[in-house]
């Protein structure tokens, strides 16, 4: 698809109206959102426990990329394109691992943790070896969350892109998690499908009984899937949260929520919101499912929801949090990695039970993989049309326009800091 026929598919589009056909399934589409989304945004990959030892790595994959990501002996976290400097082959084959060194199987060229060339067999005496280091990709950590960004420079800054929810996890002592289980829920959709999907309660009711028989009902239907994602909904509900919010600031637990608009470069937005029907934590039976990760040291049966991008987003629980991320395999294939954690201290099987932290979030992927596969199929069908938003997709009405400047098909296009 050329420029210009993406264009007239991005002109065809309506505020209010789902996005076009081509723009959910075509090829060069495709080429072009992982382009942008590689470059613009910075994107969760993991938590750094991941890594927890001096030669620790995995590998990471952003489109036809594959990155390591390293800790080196001096314990800085490293990210490095796996292609050799010889001839490119892939240096790391496993995806995950430990090594003193990075060594190519193909000529054993070797590489030290931070990159540097160290051993290139029978090159001559002149060779440059220092020039000839790893390409490096940039990486960050937060509170124990590694984000990487692929631009060929510095990438937009970091320090602009990770500031506000400084405050808002500040409760939350992620430093000091470790992974307990992690799960990969490949779906056969385009990435923006899914994202409009996680975007949206309204398919809610009719298709996660589990997930609603956890939450507050009414909740839901005001807030929809987070802060800006639902239209003037349930304004008795608004009362009661006014309450507790109150209360929650005055002990000191509560910062304030925000959700950008379609105008901004990340289309972040953050809340603490109360789970609801008297549960302590968002688990299957509202009970604790892992010791405390917050400074209170009490379960508040409130979750912290953290958007930095549409492809990567936190939930922060009392003893839990989940990080998500949404990662585009193809045209019409996403990978919805999901990893759970809790205190680097808790032990399995005494503290915590993995399918017991992983249990309301399993069952409703696995729903959410079904229905979004099935809307990719309707959406690739000739006689798919754009569909109207309602007031609770509110969230996903303004992803179509933040997605269009995105990929710069619209007269603004998005800028970064």
């Amino acid at each position: 698809m050329s420029t210009v026929e993406l264009q007239s598919a991005t002109h065809e589009w309506r505020e209010g109206f789902s996005l076009p056909r081509d723009l959910y399934r075509d090829a060069a589409v495709f080429a072009r959102d992982i382009e942008a989304l590689a470059t613009s945004q910075w994107l969760l990959v993991d938590h750094e426990s991941r890594i927890a030892r001096p030669g620790d790595y995995f590998t990471v994959d952003v489109g036809s990329e594959s990155i390591i990501i390293v800790r080196d002996k001096d314990n800085s976290v490293h990210a490095h394109y796996n292609v050799c400097r010889h001839r490119g082959s892939r240096i790391c084959l496993e995806k995950q691992g430990s090594a003193r060194a990075l060594t190519c199987p193909y000529h054993a060229w070797t590489y030290d943790l931070a990159g540097n060339l160290k051993a290139a067999r029978y090159m001559p005496q002149d060779f440059p070896a220092a020039e000839y280091r790893l390409n490096p990709c940039n990486v960050r950590v937060f509170n124990g969350l590694i984000f990487i960004n692929l631009a060929r420079d510095k990438g937009p800054s970091f320090e602009d892109f990770i500031a506000r929810f400084g405050p808002i996890l500040e409760r939350h002592d992620l430093t000091s998690t470790k992974v307990a289980v992690r799960q990969v829920f490949p779906t056969t959709a385009n990435w923006k499908l899914v994202i409009e999907n996680f975007f949206e309660c309204y398919h809610c009711k009719p298709a996660h009984p589990t997930y609603c028989s956890v939450h507050d009902e009414m909740k839901m239907l005001a807030f929809g899937a987070g802060p800006g994602s639902s239209d003037g909904l349930a304004a008795k509900y608004m009362e009661t949260f006014s309450a507790w919010e109150a209360a929650e600031r005055h002990a000191g637990r509560q910062t304030d929520m925000f959700a950008d608009g379609p105008d901004t470069p990340y289309f972040q937005s953050a809340g603490r919101l109360p789970i609801g029907r008297g549960n302590a934590t968002e688990s299957l039976d509202g009970k604790a499912v892992a010791p405390l990760i917050v400074k209170e040291r009490e379960y508040d049966g409130a979750q912290t929801g953290c958007v930095f991008n549409p492809v990567s987003v936190l939930l922060a629980n009392s003893d839990h949090a989940i990080g998500f991320r949404f990662n585009p395999r193809g045209p019409l294939s996403t990978d919805v990695e999901v990893f759970w954690l809790v205190s680097k201290d808790a032990q399995e099987g005494v503290d915590y039970d993995p399918e017991n932290i992983k249990a309301v979030w399993t069952v409703t992927l696995l729903e959410d993989k079904t229905i979004t596969e099935n809307n990719q199929a309707g959406v690739c069908s000739s006689t798919y049309r754009p569909g109207p938003y309602s007031a609770q997709e509110s969230k996903i009405a303004e992803f179509g326009s933040w997605y269009t400047r995105l990929i710069g098909l619209n007269k603004a296009s998005a800028t970064h800091g």
